[in-house]
């Protein structure tokens, strides 16, 4: 003890004094605090495809809503003597859009063999439609069938993944085979029997989608939650008397968000690439309903002689679905922790 008592007197009390704190110098030093969204985001947008492409579908999205106003001309209404007009825009024709098309090795002006003074942005169909509106009156519906379907196979997988993932056991067998039932039909045979059976339309094509559409979610969401119903948050949870339908949209579900946004991004084009091929073969879609699919269809029956009725449908389902598979890549790399520097 005196041993001791000598080795503490001989440090000096000056020594134990705190050192001042700089509070700007650990202001600066300080960095800002961050939700998970927040980081993802920071992360997304040095991304540069994944924001051009977020650029590209806004762009799209704000066209197929108000793109018809801006040519005021109806997307169904005929004029025969207008019909198969080439693209004419004053001050692009160095771009191709100066109204002319070739014809038996000749450039012919069409708009003044049939004495037509008022330009048409993308030109006009067979039946004299103005090609502007319905390309972006097909884009509207093709958006809208990809986006409904997407989000009605997002809840029925979320839901059906999430409750067999958590009860387990002989509900989790059940459910799974039923599962492996449906997986083991051939899809498109299940969506041509169901559109064959009920009328053509908007809602029988997402409908017919969603047969089968949800399964690939659910199989995602049954293995992340398989994943996190042990962990400590859950038995936390569970010890302080959390049923089980709040822990599964409570605290599993939330969890998950990332995985599934990103399999939602690429839900979306495959919904709106699935739309325009069944509307292509003709059991989509029927006339004079546009949409990507159908407006592609016909423009493949004229593609010798009027090829621009092919290639700027093409052009639009090709950049909405580059673009949607480019921002799920972004955000699949912005959600995943690993990718945090």
């Amino acid at each position: 003890m005196i041993e001791n008592k000598k080795n503490y007197e001989q440090f000096d009390q000056d020594m134990f004094t705190p050192v001042e704190m700089n509070e700007q110098l650990g202001e600066r030093i300080a960095g800002k605090s961050l939700n998970f969204w927040q980081d993802a985001w920071m992360r997304l947008k040095k991304n540069k495809a994944a924001i051009i492409s977020l650029s590209i579908i806004l762009i799209l999205v704000a066209l197929a809503l108000f793109g018809p106003m801006l040519s005021a001309r109806d997307a169904y209404e005929q004029n025969i003597s207008q019909a198969k007009l080439p693209p004419k825009v004053t001050g692009l024709e160095w771009a191709g859009f100066d109204g002319m098309a070739t014809l038996g090795g000749r450039d012919i002006d069409f708009y003044e063999q049939k004495n037509v003074e008022e330009n048409f942005w993308f030109g006009t169909d067979y039946l004299g439609r103005d090609l502007w509106s319905r390309i972006w009156e097909g884009t509207r519906i093709s958006l809208f069938i990809g986006f409904v379907a997407a989000i009605i196979d997002t809840l029925i997988g979320v839901a059906y993944g999430g409750v067999s993932a958590y009860f387990g056991g002989r509900t989790d067998n059940i459910m799974q085979r039923i599962v492996e039932i449906l997986t083991g039909v051939p899809n498109l045979i299940l969506i041509i029997l169901f559109i064959l059976i009920f009328d053509p339309g908007v809602f029988t094509i997402i409908l017919a989608m969603a047969i089968t559409g949800w399964i690939g979610m659910s199989r995602l969401v049954r293995g992340q939650i398989l994943k996190l119903k042990n962990q400590e948050f859950v038995l936390a949870a569970r010890t302080l008397g959390a049923s089980s339908s709040r822990l599964i949209f409570k605290h599993l579900i939330p969890n998950t968000l990332g995985a599934i946004i990103i399999t939602l991004m690429f839900t979306i084009p495959s919904a709106i690439f699935f739309e325009a091929f069944l509307s292509f073969i003709g059991i989509g879609l029927q006339p004079p309903q546009a949409s990507l699919g159908t407006l592609i269809n016909d423009g493949y029956k004229e593609l010798r002689t009027f090829p621009f009725l092919l290639i700027i449908p093409s052009v639009i389902i090709v950049l909405l679905m580059v673009s949607f598979n480019l921002l799920a890549d972004g955000l699949r790399d912005a959600f995943d922790p690993k990718m945090r520097k």
